[in-house]
């Protein structure tokens, strides 16, 4: 297992969530990022999510 970061932002830099995760891979990584921002309401948000060796898996502006 691998930990990923997910980090979601206001227009204005503000920080709404930031949170570590495990995955098995990046494409489950994706998965569980999405999710949890669908669940959050967040998915329209400025959000990232990065591997533990600073890889973008996901990303939206």
């Amino acid at each position: 297992m691998a930990l990923y970061t997910l980090t979601v932002f206001e227009k204005n830099g503000e920080k709404l969530l930031d949170e570590t995760f495990e995955a098995s891979n990046e494409k489950d990584a994706k998965n569980i990022g999405t999710k949890k921002l669908v669940e959050l309401h967040y998915h329209e948000k400025t959000h990232r999510c990065i591997s533990a060796n600073g890889k973008l898996i996901l990303f939206h502006r």
